[in-house]
Parts: structure tokens; C-alpha cells; sequence
């Protein structure tokens, strides 16, 4: 098989793709994208994803190129027979909750931090709607966790990989904590031992990148 092209940059959107990549075992090859740098921007990249936003795939034996981070992962599973459910019912519980990330919890730690972090400007209002929001989201989560072990079910899948960035992300970037959050903890810390979502979260080395 010829590697999967990843387009990434160091971000949880960007570690959904480099951990789904490391658990399904498919071969790939890493591109920086510095964002920072405005690399995202530049008409090569538009030219794989018209949004320009990280990650993005693209696999050469299929002539495919795939952006959203919920698509990206869903073809990475049905491309490796690993990570999503075959039955109906169960797939669907599982889209549910990538979906869930896609729209709830991505975004609202994305403004969190944004305006909690990285804004000239600390507007209180804005920010406790945005830390009440994330404590309504992470309430969903932590009652789902106490019903079963992850978030679709009772095996490990896509919602996780989806998810897990992101929690990771609140718990050491943006002061979003889980000590009100017991079964997410759990979750939390049991994805964080697999070997392959720390080598994910390591992609891309950006000291490699010139």
C-alpha cells in the first residue's frame, strides 16, 4: 500500500488523524502545515481543502483526498477494517458521537480558549459562557462514560479518537479540568496509556520541519 499523505500541524484536530493512523497501523507520511506561519493559506494546500484547516489526507492507491477531521477518520476505519463498528446500530451510536465533538465539544474549547488564552482582550461574559458551556458538554460526556466503558459502546472507536484530543487539550492547555468529571477521567487516562495514541500525539515533530 502506498502511505497515506498527512497534512497536519500540531493541534487536537490535527492529532485525531496522527493517533487514528497509529492505532489502524497504516502506513503514512507526515507534511507540516505551520498554521502559525499561515502555511494553510497558501493555494497548494486550498487546493486540498477549499476551508483551509488541518488535517487532510490523501491516499494514492484510491486517488482520494479527505478533509474533516469526523470524514478523515471514518475512511481511515473503513480503509483498515478497524476502529468502527460493522453493525448498523452501532455505527450509528458511534456517528453520533463524532458528530457530537464535531459540533459541541470541538468547538466550544476552541472559543474557551481562545478567548481565555490567546485574546489581547479578557472579556469575562464571553468566557464564562463559554466555561459553562464546556461544563454542560463535559456533564453529557462524564453521564454517558458511567453507562458504559467509551463513548459509543463498550470497544475503544473513532468517537474516542475523535474526543480524547481535545480533552487533553482542555486538561493541559486551557484549564478545563475533570475532578468533576469522574467516568471522563477514567476514559481520559486509560486512551492516554495506549502506546499508539502517545505516538500520535508526538506528529508531527515539528523541530524536523525547515
Amino acid at each position: 500500500m502506498t502511505p497515506i499523505q498527512l497534512y497536519t500541524y500540531q493541534t487536537p484536530n490535527g492529532h485525531k488523524a496522527s493517533i487514528m493512523l497509529e492505532e489502524t497501523g497504516l502506513p503514512y507520511e507526515v507534511h507540516v502545515v505551520d498554521i502559525e506561519a499561515g502555511e494553510q493559506r497558501q493555494p497548494a494546500f486550498l487546493a486540498l481543502n477549499p476551508n483551509n484547516k488541518i488535517p487532510v489526507i490523501t491516499d494514492p492507491d484510491r486517488g482520494r483526498t479527505v478533509f474533516e477531521s469526523g470524514a478523515i477518520l471514518t475512511y481511515l476505519a473503513e480503509r483498515s477494517g478497524k476502529l468502527l463498528p460493522a453493525d448498523a446500530g452501532e455505527r450509528t451510536t458511534a456517528l453520533q458521537w463524532i458528530l457530537f465533538q464535531a459540533a459541541h465539544l470541538g468547538p466550544t474549547l476552541g472559543q474557551l480558549w481562545n478567548y481565555k488564552i490567546f485574546a489581547s482582550e479578557k472579556i469575562p461574559y464571553v468566557i464564562g459562557r463559554f466555561e459553562a458551556e464546556a461544563a454542560r458538554v463535559y456533564r453529557v460526556l462524564d453521564g454517558t462514560l458511567g453507562r458504559r466503558s467509551h463513548l459509543a459502546g463498550e470497544a475503544y472507536g473513532v468517537a474516542d479518537i475523535m474526543s480524547w484530543p481535545w480533552i487533553h487539550a482542555g486538561l493541559t492547555k486551557i484549564g478545563v479540568g475533570l475532578d468533576d468529571s469522574p467516568n471522563l477521567r477514567r476514559w481520559y487516562e486509560a486512551i492516554a496509556a495506549r502506546p499508539a495514541v502517545q505516538r500520535g500525539l508526538r506528529v508531527p515533530a515539528l523541530a524536523d520541519h525547515h
